[in-house]
């Protein structure tokens, strides 16, 4: 006869199977769904492009080659591909300093909703999600109103008597930058504000009745409360930052390109369907590399600091 503990652990093998079971048909779903398309990408990246946009079925590292190096038409030598490796770099940085601009500005803004009154929160958090009601596209044409030579920006500065001739934003780094900073500021606002809506401010009373400056508050107090939703919110700007295509499209002009406009460009005019794939997968691995450094960093420091 069975003892209890062998029943037990039959009963807890048996609710894990079970589990297991229900939650296959979700899991499939998901691996297909997810995996798959990643799988085909993959599988093309090491085919040879064919003459027509397609590919063509014979094994070829010759995509993987062209990522970084460029193969000379005369005499076939490897040479660095400067260009590749410019757009990668203004991809990365511009991602780099959104994440930025939208943490300087979206960390007071969440602040200032959650020292609202509970009522009120409410009304300022309906004014955040607002823009998510609007197609990204309408929205980076609406930067585009603003920033251009006729635009809000420099007509205004220049009825005032600051300039004398239109600043030239669009077309420019600078203007890419402000139109990913407005298109995903409040993927930075939200997940802080959940962070500092928990915040106990008792806390920072504590901290300013033990004549802590509004700064050492800032660094010491509230800060390290709300590092949880500064990560997410860090994380959820700069993947879709980096893989940005419309607004860098629209407000670059076609002359600054980035990673996303290149893979596009690959897989249109280029007829290069095999280095697209290969560009896209590279993307994706630097991606993740970039935010397990930061998870793991984050996580050890925490952990340094109890």
């Amino acid at each position: 006869m069975a003892s209890a503990e062998q029943v037990a652990t039959q009963a807890v093998r048996r609710d894990i199977r079970d589990r297991w079971l229900l939650s296959a048909p979700a899991l499939l779903v998901i691996f297909f769904a997810a995996s798959g398309p990643l799988l085909i990408v993959l599988v093309y990246s090491f085919l040879t492009p064919g003459p027509y946009g397609d590919v063509q079925w014979t094994f070829s590292k010759e995509a993987w080659t062209s990522v970084f190096l460029e193969r000379d038409i005369f005499d076939d030598t490897l040479s660095f591909a400067s260009a590749h490796v410019t757009i990668f770099w203004r991809s990365l940085k511009l991602a780099l300093m959104t994440t930025i601009a939208t943490l300087l500005i979206g960390f007071p803004t969440a602040y200032f909703i959650a020292t609202r009154s509970e009522k009120s929160r409410d009304l300022w958090l309906f004014l955040i999600t607002i823009p998510f009601w609007t197609n990204l596209l309408i929205r980076t044409f609406a930067v585009l109103q603003i920033i251009r030579n006729e635009g809000i920006i420099n007509t205004a500065l220049i009825k005032i008597g600051i300039i004398s001739a239109p600043i030239q934003i669009l077309y420019t780094d600078t203007a890419i930058l402000i139109g990913m900073a407005y298109v995903y500021l409040p993927l930075m606002v939200l997940p802080i504000y959940a962070s500092m809506e928990k915040l106990d401010f008792r806390l920072v009373e504590a901290g300013y009745d033990l004549y802590a400056t509004r700064w050492q508050v800032l660094r010491r107090i509230i800060f390290p409360l709300v590092k949880p939703g500064v990560i997410a919110g860090s994380i959820l700007v700069f993947i879709p930052a980096v893989g940005a295509y419309v607004t860098p499209s629209v407000l670059g002009g076609g002359k600054n390109l980035m990673l996303s406009n290149l893979i596009e460009l690959q897989f249109g005019q280029g007829r290069n369907w095999p280095l697209g794939a290969a560009l896209s997968i590279t993307v994706m691995v630097i991606v993740m590399a970039a935010l397990l450094v930061y998870v793991r960093n984050t996580g050890s420091s925490e952990t340094r600091h109890g």
